[in-house]
């Protein structure tokens, strides 16, 4: 386990001790999203801002590895599934850990949403991919979304706190989770997850001034930091609005 404690250590900056990761793997469940058109001027563009992990589907990792910054590092993505299957919400694993580890990857991440009726099997999936990776010495990002047919609230405090708790109990090495809001229920959950907890940017906002705001009233929460795509590669500017998140979680570096 060492290797995975030091990899994960890697994923979060010297000084801040935060991490900024821009997941760029929307296209394999939306298609042809707008602002991902060009994958590959998007990862230039990061390799010129404090962002510490660039998550990549294989095939644009494979495609676009030799652009990532050496001081970047790369997420595989491991689950997939499209809006337009039945249920849309369903994810399944379409890649290995070691697969992975030969396309050059530092972390591998996995999908779960629970409240439905395919949560057995996403939850069976997790615990496979981190079984698998940990004997390979590498972490695992765990996204874990309350969503299905089930939910009402995706956001709702009591939800999004257990789904930090379900990726502690795990044993993901970074928990990935949309934001509640500055409640207690966010606040304990974070405070008792043994691992580092991120949130999601969410659907694209049309107020940037807004959404920055929010980061800034997340990180008063006690999360690690962000992951953010859409309010990142559908922005007007997004090169500015990476400067001003990194600024944000990074105090300013």
């Amino acid at each position: 386990m060492i290797g995975v404690f030091r990899k994960t250590g890697r994923l979060f900056h010297p000084s801040s001790k935060r991490t900024v990761i821009v997941p760029l793997d929307h296209g394999m469940s939306e298609g042809m999203l707008p602002g991902l058109d060009d994958v590959g001027s998007l990862v230039e563009t990061l390799a010129q801002v404090p962002v510490q992990g660039i998550i990549l589907h294989k095939g644009m990792a494979i495609t676009h590895l030799a652009s990532i910054d050496l001081s970047q590092n790369l997420i595989i993505h491991l689950s997939a599934g499209t809006r337009h299957g039945i249920p849309p919400y369903a994810r399944t694993i379409v890649g290995s850990v070691a697969e992975a580890l030969r396309l050059g990857a530092d972390m591998v991440s996995v999908q779960v949403h629970i409240g439905n009726d395919m949560e057995e099997r996403m939850l069976a999936d997790l615990g496979a991919v981190i079984d698998e990776a940990h004997g390979l010495g590498v972490p695992v990002l765990a996204m874990i979304y309350a969503r299905g047919g089930q939910i009402v609230n995706e956001t709702d405090p009591s939800l999004v706190a257990h789904c930090i708790r379900l990726g502690a109990e795990m044993g993901a090495d970074v928990i990935k989770v949309a934001y509640s809001g500055p409640n207690q229920n966010f606040r304990r959950a974070v405070a008792a997850c043994p691992a580092p907890v991120v949130i999601s940017g969410g659907p694209k906002n049309s107020d940037a001034r807004g959404f920055l705001r929010t980061l800034e009233e997340a990180l008063d929460t006690g999360i690690a930091g962000v992951c953010v795509g859409r309010n990142v590669f559908q922005s007007e500017d997004p090169f500015k609005m990476l400067h001003e998140i990194c600024r944000l979680v990074h105090h300013g570096e």
